[in-house]
């Protein structure tokens, strides 16, 4: 890849990555209201975005561009490897640093849940994720990144860096309220 093309692909996948993690809140939110009833602010930052969902689709955007042109082998690649890094992710969190961020055996539509780390809904969930990345949002992203590439790039830097900073602040100051 030469020079010019990183410089167009990394704030591609910064505002992919921070469109993922507010469209995951969201979700999450909506998922939250249905099983329970009530709104509960998800996610471990202060902001509305979760981080878990920028690197699931950065995970998909590697993993299926190169098979844009085959919707189902999108949704195949993309619900086996976000799942794959879901059950990971829930299982180091919670055996390594006792962690519990979600558990799928507590929810509606839970079915063929692991250990509450996955279920069918949430493979099937990041499949859908995917054909709307790679099919609803990458392609007019791409094409206001083409018509305006110095607003665009302002555009994603900023708010992949409000995301870090959130990141770091919800990491720091969490940890040392809780000291």
């Amino acid at each position: 890849m030469n020079n010019q093309a990183l410089k167009k692909l990394i704030p591609l996948l910064m505002l992919i990555y921070t469109i993922a993690g507010f469209l995951g809140f969201i979700y999450e939110e909506i998922c939250v209201y249905i099983n329970d009833g009530v709104l509960v602010k998800r996610g471990t930052t202060y902001g509305p975005w979760i981080p878990i969902y920028g690197f699931g689709c950065l995970l998909i955007y590697f993993l299926t561009v190169r098979f844009r042109k085959k919707p189902w082998l999108v949704f195949l690649v993309s619900a086996l490897s976000c799942g794959s890094l879901e059950l990971a992710t829930g299982f180091v969190l919670d055996k390594f640093f006792h962690i519990r961020l979600w558990d799928y055996s507590l929810v509606i539509l839970n079915w063929g849940n692991l250990n509450g780390y996955i279920c069918v809904r949430s493979v099937i969930t990041w499949g859908l994720f995917a054909l709307i990345l790679m099919y609803v949002i990458l392609t007019p992203v791409e094409k206001l990144q083409d018509k305006h590439p110095k607003v665009f790039n302002v555009i994603a830097i900023s708010l992949f860096a409000l995301f870090i900073l959130d990141i770091i602040l919800s990491l720091t100051v969490k940890k040392a309220l809780q000291a």
